[in-house]
């Protein structure tokens, strides 16, 4: 139903960043792996389109059929089922900073994309993009290549949070950003804002909401600062040229994270003593009062939108539906199995640079019945919608649901006449307790 593509490269890696990124000279510069990388990534879409099309049969669609994809492609012989493989519903371009690619490389994988793949009319196509000038790439160039929707990775509106984040934008430039993809008719704009930032006060971060609104965006997604520590959380590949120490060989070719630069490190251990859970609270109480007074609707637990704007592809993942997914790092579900590319930059375009080119290093995972209930379970409360009463009788939530709403963390709504559970807002704050007890 959906499609993410991972386009890794930074100007420059932020210190709280845990997603896939190379930065520096990988993504500029005579060392530059970027034509290679996006070479690679369009072979992959190639391989993992053949494989569909070998279980489901080809794409259907007038996209599909107008790209040439109305058949078999690359020797395939597996008959379409009498209705076709259904095309994309979503398409989202991730990273890294995905607006540095050039428009005509972009306009290339998409093409591709609607190929192999078949893209509906309506589809939500997105592209991740940083405000700063040298940065925000060829909106008209994006939007001639079919993207619909934009999000900026604002992150705050404050320009000495933005410093103390490692942001190389300034306010003036968010507003600029969004000026910009708007003349380019650009129909959806959302901005990533962060809270409990260090040196953040409740007052300040209602400014950032508030200006931010100015901007007149239709989407924003709100995440308390996280500093985890992927390299505990897995396997970790390569390390990005010129941070890891001398000698250091990598960790795992299945890893799905880099490790963590040391530099980064030592820069969330201090920001880490400069968080408190009760401001971070007060400020995530304050956006959905603000926001919910603004006519916006808080449909998952950090996104908010204007009407018709929700994000096709985040509810995607939170429904549970199957997706597909290309690039290093990137992540697939058909349902029952989750699949990952390996991190590592070298081992993914030596595979698929190949002749013939082969799928990149990674792993996957069989869910069992009992982690597919908590997964069910804990994405569905995440959304307002809540919990069917059926899903909330069934293992695992019906241990805990007494608890749960004893403690204040779910209330029972109506919606289309079918009874249902969803998070209270107090139940939001204290949802990772819930979602522990669920797993």
């Amino acid at each position: 139903m959906a499609l993410y593509v991972h386009l890794p490269f930074c100007v420059a890696r932020c210190p709280y960043c845990d997603f896939v990124v190379y930065a520096g000279g990988d993504a500029r510069g005579p060392r530059a792996r970027t034509a290679r990388l996006y070479e690679a990534v369009g072979r992959e879409l190639e391989l993992r389109a053949e494989a569909l099309d070998e279980r489901f049969g080809p794409p259907t669609g007038a996209d599909a059929a107008a790209a040439g994809g109305s058949g078999p492609a690359h020797g395939s012989t597996a008959p379409a089922s009498a209705d076709g493989r259904e095309p994309l519903r979503s398409v989202y371009f991730g990273g890294g900073t995905p607006s540095l690619v050039p428009g005509e490389w972009l306009e290339r994988l998409m093409a591709i994309v609607r190929a192999r793949f078949g893209v509906a009319p309506d589809a939500e196509v997105t592209l991740e993009a940083n405000p700063g000038p040298d940065e925000r790439g060829d909106m008209a160039g994006f939007r001639r290549a079919g993207v619909t929707r934009i999000s900026f990775g604002a992150q705050s509106m404050d320009a000495g949070e933005l410093r103390s984040l490692g942001r190389r934008h300034s306010p003036e430039d968010v507003a600029a950003a969004v000026a910009t993809a708007r003349a380019a008719g650009i129909g959806s704009v959302n901005l990533d804002l962060l809270y409990d930032v260090p040196g953040q006060s409740v007052e300040s971060w209602e400014r950032t909401l508030r200006a931010a609104l100015a901007l007149t965006p239709d989407h924003l997604s709100l995440y308390a600062l996280t500093l985890d520590d992927p390299d505990a959380e897995g396997i970790t590949g390569e390390a990005p040229v010129g941070e890891a120490p001398a000698g250091e060989a990598p960790a795992g070719e299945a890893g799905d994270h880099l490790p963590t630069p040391p530099g980064a490190r030592r820069w969330r251990e201090r920001a880490r003593l400069q968080q408190d859970d009760d401001r971070a609270a007060d400020q995530y109480l304050l956006a959905t009062e603000l926001l919910a007074a603004s006519g916006w609707r808080g449909y998952e637990i950090s996104n908010w939108a204007r009407p018709s704007h929700e994000s096709r592809h985040n509810l995607a993942y939170w429904t549970r539906l199957p997706y597909e997914a290309v690039g290093p790092g990137a992540h697939a579900f058909d349902g029952s199995i989750r699949r990952w590319n390996a991190a590592a930059m070298e081992p993914y375009l030596a595979t698929l640079r190949a002749a013939p080119p082969r799928l990149p290093p990674g792993g996957s995972e069989i869910l069992t019945p009992q982690s597919a209930a908590a997964e069910e379970a804990i994405l569905a409360l995440r959304l307002d919608r809540g919990v069917s009463t059926g899903v909330a009788g069934r293992l695992p939530l019906a241990e805990v649901r007494d608890w749960a709403e004893s403690a204040g963390l779910l209330e029972k709504l109506e919606i289309d006449g079918e009874p249902r559970l969803r998070l209270t807002v107090r139940g939001r704050l204290l949802s990772n307790e819930l979602f522990s007890r669920l797993v």
